[in-house]
């Protein structure tokens, strides 16, 4: 029998800038510029929790948002990471990393909700996504 095929949940590929993959993780960028807000997507087909991927893949997502974690700080200078796997609202599994800053709309609580999404620069979300691309790896 062959292996599920992957593919991203329709939520998640309407609200996202794809910006590339990972050994494991499909990595995008959430469309709304008050907070810079990326999301890590195992590629493995019917993934919800973490604890469905082997302990060899959890490993590599954990590699992987550190990676993407600490090149988001770097960039962004934040205050603050927040970085959770939720999925209330889309079953796939996904892990959010959102730079905060003290000075952000939602600051101190959670981004959800707090705001409607704003639409990214043009030139400003593709000045960030190189320089995220160039200090993940992805070229």
């Amino acid at each position: 029998m062959s292996e599920p095929v992957w593919s991203l949940h329709s939520r998640l590929k309407e609200d996202t800038i794809d910006i590339g993959d990972l050994p494991l993780s499909k990595v995008l960028v959430i469309k709304d510029a008050h907070y810079p807000w990326l999301l890590l997507v195992p590629r493995r087909a019917d993934a919800v929790e973490i604890i469905d991927l082997d302990e060899v893949q959890q490993a590599q997502l954990m590699t992987e948002i550190s990676r993407v974690s600490r090149a988001l700080k770097e960039i962004t200078r934040c205050d603050k990471l927040n970085v959770a796997a939720l999925g209330n609202l889309v079953p796939q599994l996904h892990v959010h990393i959102i730079a905060r800053r003290t000075s952000d709309a939602a600051w101190p609580r959670p981004v959800w909700g707090v705001m409607p999404p704003l639409a990214h620069d043009a030139t400003e979300v593709q000045n960030f996504i190189s320089a995220l691309r160039k200090k993940i790896w992805l070229g």
